[in-house]
């Protein structure tokens, strides 16, 4: 049995199959009873189907965001090469495709979305765009410095506020049960 296809195995699943109540029952129901059986019947055929073809979509488009992550880190990498160097906002860049990476990589074996690295991808970018912004104007860096910092700086409380967050009140995964550490 477990040598059988995927596909096979949703097909011979106890949800997708019709129960059918004995035919004397039918018989003694009401209209709105007989309209409730039928729609529960269509969502035990149709629900597992959907799922199946949610987690398909959510795979291939993992996939394909993984691969124009890596295919972006590596034209970057072939770039800086050809260089012969490589600029602080270069390794920033590349530091920005590791974060993207490891979300996706997250997202694929948990099926949950890291808000704190889309946080930490903000903060690198912003980073980035600070270091530029201070090698263009050495000598007036001028209102946008102030800009650039307070926004780290808010994006960094953000940070502690989700870390704060998700440590007092745990998500519930199914299936899974969390330790939280007493202190």
């Amino acid at each position: 049995m477990q040598n059988r296809g995927m596909l096979e195995r949703f097909v011979t699943t106890r949800e997708f199959r019709l129960m059918l109540p004995d035919p004397t029952e039918i018989r003694f129901m009401t209209k709105p009873q007989k309209t409730t059986m039928l729609d529960q019947k269509l969502h035990r055929v149709t629900n597992p189907f959907g799922n199946l073809l949610v987690d398909l979509f959510h795979y291939v488009a993992l996939f394909a965001i993984g691969g124009t992550i890596v295919w972006s880190a590596v034209v970057a990498f072939i770039g800086m090469s050809e260089q012969g160097t490589a600029s602080i906002g270069d390794i920033l860049l590349l530091f920005i495709y590791l974060e993207l990476g490891a979300m996706i990589g997250i997202y694929f074996k948990t099926n949950h979305m890291p808000t704190r690295f889309l946080i930490y991808v903000g903060i690198t970018v912003l980073t980035r765009m600070l270091i530029g912004d201070i090698q263009a104007h050495h000598t007036d860096p001028g209102i946008e410095l102030f800009y650039i910092t307070g926004s780290i700086l808010l994006l960094a409380i953000a940070n502690l506020i989700v870390r704060f967050g998700s440590h007092r009140f745990p998500s519930a995964i199914p299936g899974v049960e969390r330790q939280v550490d007493e202190d």
